[in-house]
């Protein structure tokens, strides 16, 4: 059965779907910045603020009864709780793999106050996103969402969820980024998002909305230090990528090609070539390839230690983050072209990326 058969089937079965993560009408929208001047982050609330929904999780109990020594465990299994949002009225909420993850028991509160238990779809480690299905709920209210490549650093951001247990709190700020891929969690295959709007514990999950009232990004993680803190979230884009295949798979797939890599500066190349190094960089700003994996589609490729990556699928790279991101944009098993500069030498090679082991998270 093809992908798309899958999907339809799929959308039959929980209660049918025009699309499984529908995308709103576009910049044709007008902003509520210009229609309600002043009122536009209550409108905006307002209409997105219903779809918000608290998820609170129960973990599974050890199977083991007694800790070493005889003493027993804690009766008491831990809990957690995040945010959501729903994408679909029969109850499909985009949510993180963090919130989730290893969840017995799921239960998605809406912001009425009415309950109801919850399943996990599925989740992706590598982009920290989950799917739950809300059971037993339908004609429900359900988030726009919006077109994250859109977005531009100074345009305003509002974070919805539930920090700290209080539900549906609302915060104000603007993108201070885009396409963040420094100063993240290490291995990052997603460009964030960053934004000064406030983020604390339970956040986790729930929307990032512009002033359309479209969704965004989802609210991820947090960076702090002494006096403030940065905010982070999954562009929408990505989410509804990885979540689509997630609904139709039950997992998502993402590209490997098996280097190590390391960035490099003119100044770390030329102290690298005055050590005697075996690798003699060009003394220019880049990625370099430090090892291949034995066997793996870089070494299949051809791609060498001490070959510096300038580009991957026509898209220039400088940093090892932005080389994951767009291997992590191809497909498994289909050509990726990765330019590159050998002894001043420019080449092509033509990589067939496998499936990433997702032991490695």
């Amino acid at each position: 059965m093809s992908t798309h058969g899958l999907l339809l089937g799929l959308c039959f079965l929980l209660g049918g779907c025009a699309s499984l993560l529908p995308r709103g009408q576009g910049p044709a929208e007008r902003s509520l910045l210009e229609s309600l001047p002043g009122d536009f982050v209550v409108a905006a609330v307002e209409k997105v603020g219903p779809s918000v929904v608290r998820i609170d999780t129960r973990q599974a109990r050890s199977p083991f009864p007694l800790l070493p020594g005889g003493g027993p465990f804690d009766d008491n299994p831990p809990e957690g709780q995040g945010s959501g949002f729903i994408t679909r009225s029969d109850g499909i909420v985009l949510t993180n793999h963090h919130v989730v993850e290893g969840a017995e028991r799921v239960t998605v509160t809406l912001r009425n106050g009415r309950s109801y238990p919850g399943q996990v779809l599925g989740s992706d480690v590598v982009t920290d996103l989950g799917i739950v299905k809300i059971d037993g709920a339908n004609d429900l209210p359900v988030a726009t969402l919006g077109n994250s490549d859109e977005m531009r650093p100074g345009k305003w951001a509002i974070a919805i969820g539930n920090p700290l247990g209080l539900n549906n709190s609302v915060s104000l700020g603007i993108i201070s980024a885009i396409d963040r891929t420094t100063g993240v969690p290490g291995g990052s295959r997603v460009s964030y998002i960053q934004t000064d709007a406030a983020i604390n514990p339970g956040n986790s999950g729930g929307p990032l909305i512009n002033d359309h009232a479209q969704v965004i990004g989802i609210n991820t993680f947090i960076r702090t230090s002494p006096g403030g803190g940065i905010s982070f979230a999954i562009p929408i884009n990505k989410a509804r990528e990885i979540g689509e295949q997630i609904i139709a798979h039950g997992r998502a797939s993402h590209p490997f090609i098996g280097v190590s890599l390391l960035r490099i500066t003119q100044e770390l190349a030329a102290e690298i070539t005055q050590e005697g190094a075996n690798c003699p960089y060009p003394e220019t700003d880049g990625v370099a390839v430090v090892d291949v994996l034995p066997d793996g589609p870089a070494e299949q490729a051809g791609l060498l230690s001490c070959d510096v990556i300038r580009s991957v699928a026509g898209v220039e790279v400088s940093t090892p983050a932005q080389v994951q991101v767009q291997v992590d944009r191809g497909r498994v098993g289909e050509p990726l072209e990765l330019g590159i500069e050998r002894q001043g030498v420019a080449q092509t090679l033509m990589v067939v990326p496998k499936e990433l082991n997702r032991e490695l998270f």
